[in-house]
């Protein structure tokens, strides 16, 4: 598909690369909408300077007369939606831009897509597609013993930021049924991997240990999710684009299922042997168990058989290899972490950690 795609959230974690395994495969030309709030960077972008396959917009979903100029004047062939606040922790202290975003800005862009398809011609409308990037929270817990989400699992949403989520899911379906938008959305695993803003596990982890810092463990860190290496998710994200069937749901997960602090622990071996001079050896030492966050799910698993039949999907990684992978980057992106965790950024830490009191 040699064609130019209109990405929102382009510039933040799983946008920025999906827009840079875009660009560089030589897909076609990217319209990068993003709002360019504190998880965003264009630092990101850095590799694509002067690339005219690149085109960034600084702009807001929630903006209808924005978003109706950006179809208007750019006419891309599909829509990638990444846009959305996804932090759980975030959604607990500030729900409201969670609201906002996530289901009054997927509303805008739904609408302004249909208004927009109803200009093309009827070769363009039959292969128009609008792709709806969401996450297996909407499906709620699993317990040790239950089968992983399939797309026909329930919606049971814990969290503001699973409910946001979930509703936007039902208004991408309710476009498709009601308004024939060709629509496809995907619930996608735990991600992980280059250029994830640092409130997220895996960064956390890997720049408060070289810091020498605690490295915190919710309640008894037992919590289970399924880690997907970002750069299998964009490769996901393309086949449901080029090849998935309209009005479906197709979950996407790496089949890597790790406990909150089987994932600290092997972050801690790595960098014990990918730094050896480090003062904080072993990193481990660091770790600390603090009180856990409200309604924190116990269980994430993805059953991803539907993507792999289907579209011969498949994760090229390993959770060893891709996080070795990450580990590695972050080590060698010591200015991109400095760029992105300021004031900000430390004044959230804070607050976010303020009342959660060691528990070792």
């Amino acid at each position: 598909m040699d064609t130019e795609i209109l990405v929102t959230g382009g510039a933040g974690f799983i946008g920025s690369n999906f827009v840079l395994h875009w660009v560089h495969s030589g897909k076609g030309r990217v319209i990068n909408l993003d709002a360019l709030t504190y998880a965003s960077h264009l630092g990101n972008l850095d590799s694509l300077a002067g690339n005219p396959d690149h085109t960034f917009v600084q702009g807001n979903i929630c903006d209808a007369e924005f978003v109706a100029n950006i179809f208007a004047s750019h006419k891309p062939k599909a829509v990638i939606h990444f846009a959305a606040e996804s932090h759980v922790d975030r959604s607990i202290v500030g729900p409201d831009a969670f609201l906002k975003t996530n289901i009054d800005g997927t509303f805008t862009l739904l609408q302004a897509a249909r208004t927009y398809m109803a200009t093309l011609s009827e070769d363009d409308q039959k292969t128009f597609r609008f792709v709806h990037v969401s996450t297996d929270e909407v499906y709620g817990t699993l317990g040790p013993d239950d089968p992983a989400f399939s797309e026909s699992t329930p919606y049971a949403p814990n969290s503001p930021y699973a409910a946001s989520k979930a509703a936007s899911d039902f208004l991408a379906r309710a476009w498709f049924h009601t308004y024939n938008l060709p629509v496809l959305v995907t619930n996608c695993s735990n991600n992980y991997g280059p250029y994830q803003f640092p409130e997220k596990l895996i960064p956390l982890i890997i720049a408060n240990a070289l810091a020498g810092k605690s490295l915190p463990i919710y309640g008894d860190g037992l919590q289970v999710r399924d880690w997907l290496f970002v750069k299998d998710h964009c490769r996901a994200i393309i086949d449901v684009l080029e090849k998935g069937r309209l009005g479906q749901t197709y979950n996407i997960g790496g089949r890597n299922q790790r406990s909150n602090l089987e994932v600290v622990q092997t972050i801690c071996a790595l960098l014990d042997e990918l730094v050896p001079l480090s003062p904080h050896k072993p990193h481990n030492q660091l770790i600390t168990y603090v009180k856990d966050r409200p309604g924190h799910d116990r269980r994430y698993a993805i059953d991803a058989d539907k993507i792999e039949r289907e579209l011969k999907w498949k994760p090229e990684e390993s959770f060893e290899t891709g996080i070795r992978k990450t580990v590695e980057w972050y080590l060698a992106n010591g200015r991109w972490i400095e760029a992105v965790t300021g004031a900000a950024y430390q004044q959230w830490v804070s607050l976010n950690y303020a009342d959660r009191k060691s528990q070792s």
